[in-house]
């Protein structure tokens, strides 16, 4: 499957063309397709995160584009307009920074710093200025003389940074940098690399299966499954518009009911679930004819709570009859489970004078849910 060739990355570089292009790369593991004929770009600039999960091609695809992997087959891969598709990774201006670290345990802070400039031929007093300028990017100058040992979680993980930035390469590849952190610390980092991202102004390309982690950090999202990409755009787009149930399951919507498609009009779809007539906005690409199984993807923090015995279609509002489920207490909310006539419904409740003892229905607004497609059978 192709990528769109522009991001958002891409619109604030003074030269449009991508700094990135792979063109039909399939990649295989015996009888397993990891990458399936897929095409990408990446803007000057841009921080662009490839989704999935495990198993869906992104490492497989990101090891193709650092030269990691030789890839089956290969329309091309270039880098800044160059063909890099025979040259090894060593020789291509992107450098990758992996899940753990792989830091040399033998060698202090500034050795490993240094490594990929001494075997470029740097001379040793570059080297130094070098490696203390890519240390004050990553906040950790004192740390040039230490050994790896002495380093926490997080400090290891920005010396990783520093290293793979001390070539001043054209693309940063980082592959899940931030999985062997904790839940803080993964938090803190996100902040340090979209802080880096603004300062250096290079293409990040970046590895996660992690949903917040995309969300917060990227221009633009791919998501793959099955080495195919399935949906990609700004990270909006994937949150509120999914092309299809997977991707709205994937991105997290609580509320996946199915039913049967109406009609299309102006953007708005209508569709029958039970005996119940819900609206949304059609995300699922062109329309597909009425009676088109479809599905209805609901964010629980959209879904209110009333008591209010009214049902039915109003004012482009969704209401449903209901009874009161399970509640568990989550700290900054509640998740709340209803009981309706077409299933249950989750609602999330962040202010507690929302949360009704004695509800009797509950409804969200057409233009804060997406209409979409079911699951492909050969996604």
């Amino acid at each position: 499957m192709t990528s769109s060739e522009a991001g958002a990355g891409g619109a604030r570089a003074a030269d449009d063309s991508p700094v990135l292009s792979v063109q039909n790369a399939t990649h295989q593991f015996g009888s397993l397709v990891a990458v399936d004929d897929v095409s990408i770009t990446a803007g000057r600039g841009e921080f662009l995160t490839l989704l999935g999960e495990s198993g869906s091609g992104k490492t497989t695809l990101l090891r193709v584009i650092a030269g990691l992997e030789r890839p089956t087959q290969l329309g091309g891969i270039f880098i800044e307009g160059q063909d890099v598709s025979a040259v090894p990774a060593s020789r291509r201006n992107c450098t990758t920074v992996f899940q753990h670290y792989a830091l040399f345990p033998h060698m202090s802070v500034g050795q490993n710093i240094e490594y990929g400039l001494r075997v470029r031929g740097v001379s040793l007093s570059e080297r130094r200025e070098r490696a203390m300028e890519a240390l004050n990017l990553v906040r950790l100058p004192e740390t040039y003389d230490r050994r790896v040992h002495q380093l926490s979680g997080g400090e290891r993980q920005r010396i990783s940074l520093a290293r793979a930035l001390v070539t001043r390469p054209a693309i940063l590849l980082l592959d899940e940098p931030l999985g062997a952190l904790d839940e803080k610390l993964r938090v803190d980092m996100q902040v340090e690399l979209l802080d880096l991202h603004r300062k250096l102004g290079i293409t990040f390309i970046y590895v996660t299966h992690s949903q917040e982690e995309a969300l917060t950090m990227s221009d633009r999202i791919i998501l793959m499954r099955n080495g195919n990409i399935v949906q990609e755009g700004p990270p909006t787009d994937l949150f509120d518009r999914p092309g299809n149930r997977f991707v709205a399951d994937f991105m997290g919507v609580e509320n996946l009911l199915e039913g049967t498609l109406e009609a299309v009009s102006g953007g708005r779809a209508s569709v029958r679930v039970g005996d119940h007539e819900l609206g949304g906005i059609w995300s699922g690409g062109d329309a597909p004819a009425a009676g088109t199984k479809v599905c209805v993807a609901v964010r629980a923090e959209r879904v209110r709570l009333s008591n209010e015995s009214g049902e039915g279609r109003e004012d482009a509002v969704n209401r449903l009859p209901c009874r009161a489920g399970i509640t568990i207490y989550k700290g900054k909310y509640v998740d709340r489970t209803l009981d309706t006539d077409i299933g249950a419904v989750k609602a999330r409740i962040w202010d507690h004078e929302a949360d009704l003892a004695d509800l009797t229905s509950l409804w969200w607004r057409d233009d804060e849910c997406a209409v979409t497609l079911m699951e492909a059978e050969d996604s």
